[in-house]
């Protein structure tokens, strides 16, 4: 699939199958770091679309997406094995006399399940920049050759080195040598009229009009107050879809007034709304 690709096909594919939309320069980003089998690191806001670039990839490929989720405090064991200890024990009491390290006591966590995957998979390593450094430098020893030895059960190694896709909300500063080996690509928010296309492929009975209003009320609210949380474009869908639901041909303030929390996730922000006048500051800015 990926030697019949062009970043044209890349990105039209994308459209046509997931109504996920790319620049130009974003598909051929894409696109190289899938030819040259390079991790590909997505950076930017939470919100602006960088596990969507994972799950549309999994989609165009034809491929199941496993999704390694990063925390603090994230260990080896959580992200790529761990022994079915409570079963080994149960066995050996029963008297069993076989393998208690064999593949039946062995639970995959992502990483290695990326690895035995007998079809090649997408990997996702979700907001990377949440674990430690320590972490980051083992998880370069994983990518850098896609195999893992398990003591008492041998080296497991994978037949295909499968697509790579980081994401990072610039929580902390990354390393230099995982920066290095990944492809680089920084994600913002949607410009509006890009935001507004979005709204109608998605919501297909949403109009024109009112779709650029929304699109433009994100893009007020992103620019012009200090949220402890901006606005996902997942969430303008929600208020896009609400004004769907209520036949609004266009944006009113008490609509706006009403549906803050659509958008607004927080007491914070929702105060910070108020205090800038509300819906009705954002109907004299569209």
């Amino acid at each position: 699939m990926i030697s019949t690709m062009t970043p044209q096909s890349l990105r039209a594919s994308m459209w046509r199958e997931c109504s996920y939309i790319c620049s130009e320069e974003e598909a051929f980003t894409i696109y190289m770091a899938l030819e040259l089998g390079k991790p590909l690191l997505v950076e930017g806001p939470p919100g602006s679309g960088k596990t969507e670039v994972a799950k549309v990839m999994a989609t165009i490929l034809e491929a199941e997406l496993i999704r390694l989720q990063c925390y603090e405090g994230l260990d080896e064991g959580k992200a790529l094995y761990e022994w079915n200890y409570q079963k080994q024990i149960l066995d050996i009491q029963k008297g069993g006399k076989g393998n208690v390290f064999g593949a039946d006591y062995l639970l995959s966590r992502p990483l290695l399940a990326a690895i035995q995957a007998r079809k090649t998979p997408v990997l996702l390593i979700d907001e990377i920049d949440k674990v430690e450094p320590e972490f980051e430098a083992f998880l370069m020893e994983i990518l850098s050759d896609f195999q893992v030895s398990i003591p008492e059960f041998g080296t497991v190694k994978a037949k295909t080195h499968p697509p790579v896709i980081l994401t990072s909300n610039a929580v902390r500063d990354l390393g230099d040598a995982l920066r290095r080996r990944c492809v680089y690509l920084y994600l913002d928010f949607p410009t509006i009229d890009r935001e507004a296309t979005i709204l109608m492929r998605k919501i297909p009975s949403m109009r024109p009009g009112l779709a650029l209003q929304i699109a433009h009320t994100m893009y007020l609210l992103r620019e012009n107050l200090e949220l402890l949380k901006q606005p996902s474009v997942s969430e303008s869908l929600d208020l896009a879809q609400a004004a769907v639901k209520m036949e609004k041909t266009s944006l009113d303030p008490l609509f706006l007034d009403q549906l803050n929390s659509l958008f607004l996730k927080t007491r914070e922000d929702q105060e910070q709304f108020r205090k800038k006048g509300g819906g009705k500051w954002v109907c004299k800015n569209l």
